[in-house]
């Protein structure tokens, strides 16, 4: 059996941004403290929603630099560090190996795309390189890429790759993963509004977008699901559903960095080309966050 980096909710962690577009780095240690005093099980740091693709090398690597440095070893620090270049992503992985991390994400190439034998090729190139625990991130809406299950049970045979963060939003493919790869390949919902039903089937987890503003709900339901408590895990689950969902009205991580701006996080704007969302699903965002006891 391979070793788990986590259990519980690791949260993909927003980017904040000063007004000239730089990093907001004293923002960033207030996001770190608020997750990890909340329960937080993992920091996700430079993925989707920390805006991994508008980093250049050098903000990247400073960005995993100061996370690793502030967490000093609380809960896991994971590095985003995938790329559709197989030897940037090569790069990439090393270079945060060396800055303490202690695992990384690793994304599907996007654009170019793959075969499943070029994912294959590609994924063990990268775990060839490295002695982290690597976790596959399947997020075919973004990437035009999907996993399949018979590449799952390939990549699973190599030691480094111990899971997959599985944003495919199909219950079903995760279900077969569970079953095909069992002890050899963990299962992370990357889709908020999935976490009990992938977790009721063994799922370890989520990488959650939606931890970024509820941080303490979140470890809450993953810890009730771990415990075998479904029915409260659920009844929490729907709970927060509208918000889960409402931080996706928007191209993420555009809402869940405005609800953390309304919250009192100074996390500024997203950088171009995505932009500032429209004045009704602002007022939207800012009534579900209310209604969730977020704001007044």
């Amino acid at each position: 059996m391979k070793n788990t980096v986590f259990t519980g909710s690791g949260v993909a962690m927003v980017t904040p941004m000063n007004s000239d577009g730089s990093v907001n780095y004293n923002t960033l240690g207030q996001i770190i403290e608020y997750q990890i005093e909340n329960g937080t099980d993992a920091i996700f740091t430079c993925v989707t929603t920390g805006e991994s693709a508008v980093l250049d090398h050098k903000e990247h690597c400073d960005v995993i630099s100061y996370t690793v440095e502030k967490v000093n070893g609380r809960v896991p620090v994971v590095a985003g560090t995938g790329s559709n270049d197989t030897r940037y992503a090569v790069e990439l992985t090393k270079s945060a190996k060396e800055l303490g991390v202690d695992a990384v994400l690793s994304v599907t190439p996007y654009y170019n795309k793959a075969s499943q034998n070029g994912l294959i090729k590609h994924f063990f190139t990268i775990a060839d390189s490295t002695d982290l625990p690597i976790i596959l991130y399947n997020v075919p809406s973004r990437t035009g890429c999907n996993i399949q299950l018979s590449t799952y049970k390939e990549l699973s045979k190599h030691k480094n790759i111990v899971a997959t963060k599985e944003a495919s939003d199909n219950v079903g493919l995760a279900a077969q993963i569970l079953a095909e790869c069992g002890d050899d390949l963990a299962v992370y919902s990357g889709c908020d509004d999935l976490t009990v039903p992938l977790m009721s089937l063994g799922g370890k987890g989520v990488i959650s977008v939606f931890a970024n503003v509820m941080p303490k709900e979140m470890h809450e339901i993953t810890t009730l699901m771990l415990e075998g408590k479904t029915a409260q895990a659920a009844k929490l689950h729907l709970k927060y559903l509208k918000l889960m969902n409402t931080l996706f009205c928007d191209v993420n991580p555009i809402p869940v960095k405005e609800a953390m701006n309304m919250i009192g996080f100074d996390c500024g704007e997203c950088r171009l080309p995505l932009c500032s969302m429209t004045d009704d699903k602002k007022a939207l965002l800012k009534s579900v966050l209310a209604e969730c006891g977020m704001i007044k």
